[in-house]
């Protein structure tokens, strides 16, 4: 059976405290599977916190990911964050979300850097983009172990007005980026909520989802993850 992930990416949200009160109630809601890997993206200052608490708690098969790292290895850059700095903390990075892209111009070229900074420090990309940037987002990635690299299909739109693209729309744009660099898996990222999950899920072209909104909730989240263990 293949793989699956679920990444609940927190985006600006939750302070430490409020950071392990969602563990908790995650913890006690969540039933773990073989072959689902529950990924969570709190802020970089929530990181070291939950990273303790995790082991606390003892859960299994759940892993912390930054949500994004600089381009740069440690030095002499202010306020960045180095992949060296998070190893250790988390096993996954977030990196080329559109946000990033939008907000901060972060280019096709800091995201290979990024890229290639996580892979060296022992951390998983989960590389996010849109079909029309995926030829030119993955051609220079061909050297990515398969294993390291995991692909999120993030539609823009779907983002950008809360609307999730339709499966049959996710399905094509999944096998468009699969036929060039087949062997990867890719998860949806777009508008997901307990509602409608399971019908991602089923899409055998998909190894999972990434949840934005519908994460913050600890109940909600715990309802997705439920629903892809057994999908």
């Amino acid at each position: 059976m293949m793989k699956r992930y679920i990444v609940g990416n927190w985006k600006c949200h939750k302070r430490t405290d409020d950071a392990k009160r969602w563990l908790d109630t995650f913890a006690s809601l969540y039933r773990p599977t073989p072959d689902l890997e529950v990924i969570i993206a709190p802020s970089f200052i929530c990181l070291e916190s939950l990273s303790s608490h995790l082991q606390d708690l003892k859960l299994d098969r759940v892993a912390l990911a930054a949500q994004d790292i600089s381009p740069y290895p440690k030095g002499g850059y202010t306020g960045a964050v180095a992949a060296d700095l998070v190893r250790g903390l988390a096993d996954y990075v977030i990196v080329g979300h559109s946000e990033r892209r939008r907000y901060f111009h972060e280019t096709n070229q800091d995201v290979v850097n990024k890229v290639h900074e996580a892979v060296d420090f022992g951390l998983r990309p989960i590389l996010c983009l849109e079909r029309s940037i995926a030829m030119s987002q993955l051609a220079p990635l061909t050297d990515i172990d398969c294993e390291k690299l995991v692909i999120a299909y993030c539609p823009v739109d779907a983002l950008t007005f809360r609307i999730p693209e339709s499966p049959e729309k996710v399905n094509e744009g999944v096998r468009f980026i699969a036929e060039m660099h087949p062997n990867r898996a890719i998860v949806y990222g777009g508008s997901i909520t307990p509602d409608n999950a399971r019908e991602y899920c089923s899409l055998p072209c998909l190894a999972g989802l990434m949840v934005g909104a519908a994460s913050l909730d600890a109940k909600s989240f715990a309802a997705i993850c439920n629903v892809a263990a057994i999908a």
